[in-house]
C-alpha cells in the first residue's frame, strides 16, 4: 500500500495474485469501496529463458524467492506489503508439503522486513457453495471426511479487515483466523440444518485419510489474541459462519441446493 501524490488520505493499494481467488476477491471489495487500487502486471520472480521442469524449483521460486523480492522492493519505497502465510511468536510446525513447508520458509524471513504484515490464512471459506476453492465445497463432495477441530478464516468478514490493517500499516504476523475453532462435522451439520437436510455423511480416521490424500494435511488452533486486540467486534468462527455463509444461502435455498447437487453428480 503506498500513498497517493505524497497524501497520506488517499492510499493506492497494489494487488499481486490477479489471478488467484483471495487477491480476485480483495480487489472486488476495494472496488465495491471505492478506493484506488490497481493489479500487479508483473510477476513476482525473475524467470530466466530456461524453464525449469522441477515442481519444487517451481515452488521456491514464487513462494520464497517472489515474496522476498516484493518486501524488498516495498521496503525499499517506504511502501507498506500485507501478504498472507499458535500464536504469532510460534514458528510454523508443518513441513508435510513441500508447498507448507517454502510458506513456513518465507515468513521466518519476511518477519525481518519493518513493513511486511504476513498473515496467516486458515481453510478459507467463502458464501459460494460450490466455488472449487471453498472449504465447505471441497468437504460436503465427499462421502467421508476425518472430523477435527480447526481454526478457519471467513474471507467475507475477514477481507475488509485486511484492508485496515494496511491502512493502519500494522506488522509482523497476524493469525488471520476467526475466533475459535470448528470441526468438519459441526461445519456439515450447519450445513444439514441451514440447506439440505437429507445430507449424509460418515468419517474416517487420519489413517485412512492418508491413504487416499497426496500430502499430509495440518490440524491447528490459532491464538487471535492479536486479531481481537485490533478488532474486538470480529464474530467467533460459528457466528460469523452462520452470518456470512449459511443465513445467505438460507435465503436461496432451492437455487444453492440444485446447484449443490449438479456439483456433486447426484
Amino acid at each position: 500500500m503506498a500513498e497517493a501524490n505524497g497524501s497520506t488520505s488517499e492510499p493506492v493499494f497494489l494487488i499481486f495474485g490477479r489471478s488467484g481467488w483471495i487477491g480476485g476477491l480483495v480487489g472486488d471489495y476495494l472496488k465495491e469501496k471505492g478506493a484506488k487500487f490497481e493489479y500487479a502486471t508483473a510477476r513476482l520472480e525473475d524467470r530466466s529463458a530456461i524453464l525449469a521442469d522441477i515442481e519444487r524449483v517451481e515452488t521456491i521460486r514464487s513462494n520464497v524467492i517472489g515474496c522476498l523480492n516484493l518486501a524488498d522492493v516495498c521496503n525499499s519505497k517506504g511502501i507498506h506489503m500485507l501478504g498472507k502465510g499458535f500464536k504469532e511468536t510460534d514458528k510454523p510446525n508443518f513441513t508435510g508439503s513441500y508447498y507448507s513447508y517454502t510458506k513456513a520458509m518465507v515468513e521466518s524471513l519476511l518477519k525481518e522486513y519493518p513493513n511486511v504484515l504476513t498473515l496467516r490464512v486458515r481453510m478459507p471459506i467463502v458464501a459460494d457453495l460450490v466455488y472449487p476453492r471453498n472449504f465447505i465445497t471441497k468437504i460436503i463432495k465427499y462421502d467421508k471426511v476425518v472430523d477435527i477441530p480447526n481454526s478457519m478464516t471467513v474471507l467475507p468478514e475477514l477481507i475488509p479487515l485486511s484492508i485496515q490493517m494496511a491502512e493502519r500499516k500494522l506488522t509482523g504476523i497476524m493469525n488471520f483466523t476467526n475466533p475459535g475453532c470448528i470441526s468438519h462435522n459441526e461445519i456439515l451439520e450447519m450445513y444439514k440444518q441451514y440447506i439440505d437436510p437429507d445430507f449424509a455423511w460418515s468419517n474416517f480416521t487420519l489413517e485412512e485419510q492418508a491413504k487416499v490424500i497426496v500430502a499430509p494435511r495440518s490440524n491447528n488452533l490459532l491464538d487471535t489474541q492479536r486479531i481481537q486486540s485490533e478488532f474486538p467486534d470480529i464474530l467467533p468462527i460459528k457466528e460469523s459462519l452462520i452470518k456470512y455463509v449459511f443465513e445467505p444461502n438460507a435465503a436461496k435455498k432451492e437455487e444453492v441446493l440444485a446447484a449443490v447437487k449438479e456439483m456433486r453428480g447426484r
